[in-house]
């Protein structure tokens, strides 16, 4: 099996866990909602007012990447590892009627969270495949807009994530995605398989994330917004995207060490970029 296979399967398997309900509700700094993660992902009691409880509550982004996207009625919206929903319901009633927002996941439990959610908000303009974001079952040249809410770090093929969003992308069609950037990390953190699903192991420095998005054929590249995490709020990170066995599996001490070494190096990321009009 190729690593990008492995950590594919890796990355799905964690993720069909924690939707089936498997996720810590403690944690070195006592769960993710003291840690301040909860309020930290930008949802208001407007937003997520018409999405079904199970989407919330199976939420594992790290931002809100529809709130200031801009995003209006009859617009196509495509979703990088729609998850259980909740971002691509609050995009189907921005788009309204005369619009269609597609969700993408490889993940199947979470797939059918999402459907079973959709159904539930009586949403008919709302869809969800099944894939990888580094190769999206997604016609070229055919959305409005990319969003993407703390996913783009757990690809092992970054580029090919760029790549894509630059393909299905109309021309002057723009993302606007949330995402987990990191400063240097020690070798140890980035072999870890619990914390690659923790969305850290696999974050890439901002810098890159930038570049890489220009080398895709993407322009007006820019970091919009930043959220740097202290030591509590990795550690609640961590605690809340690994599911309950596998966090008492690694052990508290971990989380603690984790915390120590990237508190400050870690942050929420709002990173916006246009299809140029002549692509």
């Amino acid at each position: 099996m190729a690593d990008s296979d492995k950590i594919h399967d890796e990355v799905s398997s964690f993720y069909a866990k924690a939707v089936a309900g498997a996720v810590d509700a403690g944690g070195c700094c006592g769960g993710a909602s003291s840690c301040g993660i909860a309020d930290l992902a930008g949802y208001d009691a407007q937003a997520i007012a018409d999405v079904p409880e199970d989407a919330v509550a199976s939420s594992f982004g790290c931002g809100n990447p529809v709130a200031f996207s801009g995003v209006k009625p009859g617009d196509v919206v495509l979703d990088l590892g729609s998850g259980a929903g909740i971002d691509i319901i609050i995009a189907g009633h921005k788009v309204g009627p005369h619009g269609h927002v597609i969700g993408v996941d490889m993940t199947g439990d979470m797939i059918a969270h999402a459907r079973a959610n959709i159904a539930e908000a009586g949403l008919e303009n709302v869809e969800v495949r099944k894939g990888l974001i580094e190769a999206l079952p997604v016609d070229d040249a055919s959305v409005d807009w990319v969003i993407s809410n703390c996913v783009i770090n757990l690809s092992p093929d970054k580029p090919a994530v760029f790549a894509e969003i630059a393909r299905v992308l109309k021309p002057g069609g723009r993302m606007l995605v949330s995402d987990i950037v990191v400063e240097a990390l020690p070798d140890w953190i980035r072999e870890s398989k619990y914390l690659y699903s923790a969305c850290v192991a696999g974050a890439i420095d901002e810098a890159a994330y930038v570049a890489g998005l220009r080398h895709a054929g993407l322009c007006e590249v820019e970091v919009r917004d930043r959220l740097v995490y202290d030591a509590a709020q990795v550690c609640g990170l961590i605690a809340s995207e690994i599911p309950a066995d596998e966090l008492a599996a690694s052990g508290e001490d971990m989380l603690r060490k984790v915390a120590g070494q990237v508190e400050g190096k870690i942050w929420s990321a709002s990173v916006y970029a246009r299809k140029p009009l002549n692509s």
